[in-house]
């Protein structure tokens, strides 16, 4: 009979244990390689910078920079990973596209990276599947900046085709605006190509972004909805669930179901909609978890993490519960080194709120330090003031 046992752990091990490489290390890494390994996984956690959150969990870790072909390729022949999983738009995709057709595995898709690293490729993908999107063009100098938005008609949005955490969005109201914008998207750009996007402002009512899970075999699952709000184009808080209307909730799960489906793999995706009185409109996706679905640590029996790795592996996921918690964001107001925190203490003092620090080594202004969660009645309120106790202080 033991030995019976034996043989069935160990073929579970087996079938667990999978060697991941990770690009990207920041926050987001660092929670999804918690959870990876307490499924049996090892983890190269990769990063441009030394001690990135991710790598202070992973079992090893690399230096470099993930849109330079070369070590990126030599990071992926050294360790030879069963799967590889991008944390971050900003990454040499061609190379993951190509690594695919060698024989391995990029989560959840290297067409899924590839169209996801850039917002041109995949809002014309949504277009091209006939989900409803924000009107929109792209400029790739300010002259024609300047003609796209007079076309759509201002205000209009206008956001670096290549970018992180709404770097480089801004919202130009007039035609004197737009200059300021086209420079603020170029200082905010990530990779090498000098692209914005320039779209309709929506009035909605809210944002919302629904987590949504292809398994490898199984139907797609969703999380409720998520709830946020953003500033500077950076999400500062969220809450689950968002309330909406059945229709408008089916709708999104039907524009989420396509997209990703047309994507392909299996993994988290975090989809974005606006949410006006009268519709429901695609905004943009990440094939990863996001940063507004930190809520789920608290809100969840099974965070994001938790549900990207699961779906990665191929492992169940008998029923996704949820309960009502929000998220706040902590930010530096300065640029230093070696960070401290004051006010932990008060914080955790409000029972039902717990924070976690994301342990970067270095600040810089409005960069995300640590979010402080919360779940229960008022639980956006409590996180909110808890968050505030927070300060960040830097040599």
């Amino acid at each position: 009979m033991y030995r019976i046992i034996y043989e069935v752990i160990s073929k579970l091990l087996i079938h667990i244990m999978k060697k991941i490489l990770l690009l990207g290390s920041g926050e987001l890494g660092k929670e999804f390689v918690i959870s990876a390994k307490r499924l049996g996984c090892y983890v190269i956690a990769c990063d441009s910078y030394a001690h990135a959150p991710a790598m202070q969990v992973a079992d090893e870790c690399e230096i470099f920079s993930m849109l330079d072909e070369t070590p990126l390729r030599a990071a992926i022949a050294k360790h030879q990973p069963d799967l590889i999983v991008p944390e971050i738009e900003a990454i040499r995709t061609e190379v993951l596209i190509e690594v695919e057709k060698e024989g391995f595995e990029v989560i959840p898709s290297a067409r899924a990276a590839n169209l996801t690293m850039n917002r041109d490729r995949i809002r014309d993908v949504a277009v091209g599947l006939g989900v409803r999107t924000a009107k929109f063009n792209y400029a790739e100098s300010s002259n024609e900046l300047m003609a796209q938005a007079k076309a759509i008609g201002f205000p209009v949005v206008i956001k670096p085709v290549m970018s992180s955490s709404g770097k480089g969005q801004s919202v130009a109201k007039t035609e004197a605006d737009i200059q300021a914008s086209w420079d603020y998207a170029c200082a905010g750009m990530r990779g090498d190509r000098k692209k914005v996007i320039v779209e309709e402002f929506i009035n909605f009512e809210f944002e919302i972004t629904l987590l949504t899970i292809r398994q490898r075999s199984g139907p797609t699952l969703f999380c409720p909805p998520i709830g946020h709000v953003q500033e500077r184009g950076d999400y500062q808080y969220s809450w689950q669930p968002q309330a909406m209307k059945p229709d408008y909730l089916q709708a999104a799960h039907a524009m989420a179901e396509k997209v990703t489906a047309d994507l392909g793999g299996a993994g988290l995706f975090g989809v974005e909609f606006f949410v006006t009185a009268n519709e429901v409109i695609f905004s943009e996706l990440s094939p990863r978890p996001h940063d507004t679905g930190m809520v789920t640590l608290i809100s969840q029996n099974l965070s994001e993490f938790d549900l990207h790795a699961r779906a990665i592996l191929g492992l169940p996921i008998p029923v996704i519960e949820a309960k009502e918690g929000a998220s706040a964001v902590v930010l530096a107001d300065r640029e230093g080194t070696n960070p401290s925190y004051a006010g932990v203490s008060e914080a955790m003092q409000e029972p039902g709120v717990d924070v976690r620090i994301f342990g970067k080594p270095t600040t810089r202004p409005f960069r995300r330090m640590a979010v402080a969660l919360a779940h229960g009645s008022n639980a956006l309120q409590r996180a909110r003031a808890a968050a505030s106790k927070i300060s960040v202080h830097v040599d």
